[in-house]
């Protein structure tokens, strides 16, 4: 039986986002921790997240009933990843994004970013999308780490919230 198997993707209720934020709120608290400025001067605010649980982009990691991370699985594109300082793998529009993983600060440090990240690629795979593309500051170095041993590829830098971000791309 696969470790997958113990956990799935649940769409975040408007009346969840209290959970939500609070999954958020722990991130960038770890991020600061680790001298990572990503997500220290308000974004992602309570606003992108309402949002994200609006358009039904808002998921859970969930085992049995509870709640583990957060994050965004966006299918209409990135306006950011237009401006693309480098080449994506896959010139088409056909992808997902991730946005904002969240892991809640209890579950840190036992795979479940590798599981959100397998987990939303098979929702891109079941919507056919032909790659699946994310971006994270440049000194995030625990999220390029993740990101390279998850078999994703740098495409080159964009410019959003601010700041460089390096964006990667995995074919699916």
């Amino acid at each position: 039986m696969s470790i997958l198997s113990q956990y799935s993707l649940k769409i975040v209720e408007p009346s969840e986002e209290d959970i939500a934020m609070a999954f958020i709120n722990e991130a960038k608290a770890f991020l600061k921790s680790k001298g990572v400025d990503q997500w220290q001067k308000g974004y992602p605010d309570a606003n992108t997240i309402r949002n994200d649980i609006a358009n039904q982009k808002g998921y859970f990691l969930m085992t049995d009933e509870c709640p583990l991370a957060y994050m965004c699985i966006d299918f209409e594109g990135e306006p950011a990843y237009d401006g693309l300082n480098g080449h994506w793998l896959n010139n088409t529009s056909s992808y997902g994004v991730l946005h904002r993983l969240a892991i809640g600060a209890e579950f840190r440090g036992k795979g479940l970013a590798t599981v959100s990240l397998r987990l939303a690629e098979d929702c891109m795979k079941r919507r056919k999308t032909g790659s699946f593309r994310i971006d994270t500051d440049e000194n995030n170095e625990v999220m390029k780490h993740l990101l390279s041993k998850n078999g994703f590829a740098y495409c080159g830098t964009i410019w959003f919230d601010n700041s460089v971000k390096i964006a990667y791309e995995k074919l699916l």
